[in-house]
């Protein structure tokens, strides 16, 4: 029965219409979907660059702080002797 009504939509003007219009609705569906899993892969992108940027800040004034380090403990006693720590 089914397969009857679909030869008779199918060999009609109307039903070739309505499949047409259905596959176009199809189309855009998948489309719309494709650009919002795009959407969200962008954003996690972006949101891994940006905790990347701030852990590199970090990194780099660790650096900064261990190169201005005391090289000993005599060093580091005189610095403290003269309060520049």
């Amino acid at each position: 029965m089914i397969a009857a009504l679909g030869a008779a939509l199918a060999g009609s003007a109307w039903g070739r219409r309505a499949a047409g219009i259905l596959l176009v609705a199809a189309a855009i569906l998948l489309f719309m979907l494709s650009l919002r899993r795009a959407g969200e892969k962008a954003g996690r992108a972006a949101e891994r660059l940006e905790t990347r940027e701030k852990s590199d800040v970090i990194h780099r004034r660790m650096l900064e702080a261990a190169s201005r380090r005391p090289a000993d403990r005599d060093a580091l006693a005189d610095r403290l002797r003269g309060g520049r720590f």
